[in-house]
């Protein structure tokens, strides 16, 4: 008995993150004290079947003859000893279980919370090499009733794309009149204009719209002037 109770002195003092080894060795010995516990009631029975709080004495008040006293008082101490050694390790088994629990719990959270954090850094990371986008171009009026001013364009809209054009080919305003021309097709005998997505800064927002280059009252096929922005 002295040694469990100093293995079981000395698991209880351990310091440290419990392991899932840990649980292992305490399940190791919870099993061995049930054996000793068993082998001990086996001794018990053995004298004439008598268990923990059958009388050691006769009816005449003498030690009983039938049965060896020591064997019997010896076993009844141990398994006394050995269920409360269990008990102590049930509760060591309950709390280790209970830690594994917990880690396992913060470790997914943790985990979740490292996959988030990464997965945002991504992100922002993408939209900094990205970064936001650049207009070549502004709107510096805009006639009324022309087709710029029907598609939504204002004054002062900063112009990212206008059909095919975008920052990385912008030269020139050239290149926005070829578009302009290039989009009035012909589709079988009739004359058709082809509209043009345009994209636009407007106050900080980015705007999305369809322009028709037509032929109206006023000159040219937009009706509103385009300059160049400082690059």
């Amino acid at each position: 008995m002295s040694d469990e109770e100093a293995r079981q002195s000395g698991g209880s003092s351990q310091a440290g993150v419990v392991t899932v080894s840990d649980v292992q060795e305490l399940m190791r010995r919870k099993e061995e004290i049930e054996a000793q516990i068993k082998a001990n009631y086996d001794v018990l029975e053995s004298q004439k079947g008598i268990g923990m709080n059958e009388p050691l004495v006769d009816c005449e008040g003498y030690p009983r003859s039938d049965v060896d006293l020591y064997q019997v008082r010896t076993a009844r101490h141990n398994i006394i000893c050995l269920q409360n050694d269990h008990k102590a390790v049930m509760k060591q088994v309950e709390e280790a279980l209970h830690q594994l629990h917990a880690r396992d719990k913060e470790k997914q959270a943790r985990d979740m919370a490292e996959a988030h954090k990464e997965a945002m850094s991504r992100k922002l990371g993408q939209s900094e090499s990205q970064g936001p986008p650049r207009a070549f171009a502004k709107v510096n009026s805009i006639s009324p009733g022309s087709p710029a001013s029907i598609a939504g364009l204002q004054v002062d809209d900063e112009i990212v794309e206008f059909g095919s054009v975008n920052t990385q080919n912008f030269q020139s305003l050239h290149n926005i009149g070829s578009v302009v021309q290039h989009s009035e097709g012909k589709t079988s005998h009739t004359r058709a204009t082809q509209p043009l997505n345009v994209t636009v800064i407007r106050r900080g927002e980015k705007h999305q719209l369809r322009l028709v280059p037509t032929r109206w009252a006023g000159k040219g096929l937009l009706g509103c002037n385009i300059i160049p922005l400082q690059r």
